[in-house]
């Protein structure tokens, strides 16, 4: 059996978490894949992706549409076997997806799941933290309640975290270099607090941060608000009635995941880190595909370590 990784997303509900999976799944062959890596899902990951693919894709039929996709129904685990093409997974990343809901109903089984995945994947609603000067960020993206997730699940931390920030539905903000700026910076004004946290005396040098937008469609952007009983809708368009689903940069979340792992795997600085680094058992080739994907990290047009790069960099 290959060696688990487990992954978890939070989010609220209907935020894109399951399309963040499925466009990194759908681009993979053409992105990380060019360095002899192969990604399997079970049969039951297969499917629920293959399904939410055919989604994906049809909201490219109406020219203006609120929102995205109806949210993940319970809790999941999308499974995926990771290693050389055409051969046995050396890695299984086990991404566990629940309802948004779960961050108001079910606080303990989040904390917990917070606690035990090597990494976690935020999924950030971006207009609500753009638009209206973040009138609606607090209510869709709740951070002050994400970070006293963190709080609870941090505590006495001993082994090494990943947190990876991701912006989705950003598309109308990262067209440009300027722009992705303001992006980076809201992020980082609205989750000052998260970033107190993880800039922590106890957290500092056990916690990598990471922002990595996602254009989860590529050719949809947010158009407008209108606001019906005190709720807002938010709107989208294509950019032109032609276009077809494209995803920009959703590789991006797995290849900072990889060379997380993969700094885990070498290093030998520390010692609370050589548990891991047998409990992986990578074989060559597997590590040298996986600095061969780290080296394509974007570090521009958004994407900014904003700590941890001592957890992150393997050319030492």
């Amino acid at each position: 059996m290959p060696s688990e990784l487990k992954i978890t997303m939070l989010g609220h509900r209907g935020v894109g978490k399951t399309s963040i999976l499925t466009a990194m799944y759908e681009q993979f062959d053409t992105t990380i894949g060019e360095a002899g890596l192969q990604l399997t899902p079970d049969l039951e990951s297969s499917a629920l992706l293959s399904k939410r693919l055919g989604e994906l894709k049809a909201l490219l039929n109406d020219f203006e549409a609120t929102g995205g996709l109806e949210g993940t129904e319970g809790h999941k685990s999308f499974k995926f076997g990771l290693g050389k093409l055409g051969g046995k997974p050396n890695l299984q990343l086990s991404f566990q997806d629940f309802p948004g809901e779960y961050l108001q109903n079910n606080c303990e089984f989040v904390s917990n799941v917070v606690k035990e995945c090597a990494a976690v994947l935020i999924a950030i609603d971006t207009p609500p933290l753009m638009e209206a000067n973040g009138r609606w960020h607090d209510l869709i993206n709740n951070p002050k309640q994400i970070t006293d997730f963190f709080k609870i699940a941090y505590a006495d931390l001993e082994e090494p975290k990943l947190v990876l920030l991701v912006p989705v539905r950003c598309e109308k903000y990262v067209q440009n270099e300027q722009d992705a700026k303001k992006l980076t910076e809201r992020i980082k004004d609205k989750y000052s607090g998260l970033l107190r946290l993880f800039n922590s005396e106890n957290l500092l040098t056990k916690v990598a941060c990471v922002v990595t937008p996602v254009q989860t469609v590529g050719t949809v952007f947010f158009s407008q608000i209108k606001e019906i009983d005190g709720k807002p809708n938010f709107y989208f368009r294509k950019i032109d009635h032609h276009a077809e689903y494209s995803p920009q940069d959703s590789d991006q979340p797995l290849r900072y995941l990889l060379r997380f792992v993969l700094k885990l795997h070498l290093d030998t600085k520390r010692g609370w880190f050589n548990r891991i680094r047998r409990w992986l058992g990578w074989d060559e080739y597997l590590k040298e595909a996986a600095r061969k994907s780290a080296e394509k990290c974007k570090h521009t047009g958004g994407f900014e370590i904003l700590q941890g790069l001592d957890l992150l960099d393997i050319k030492k």
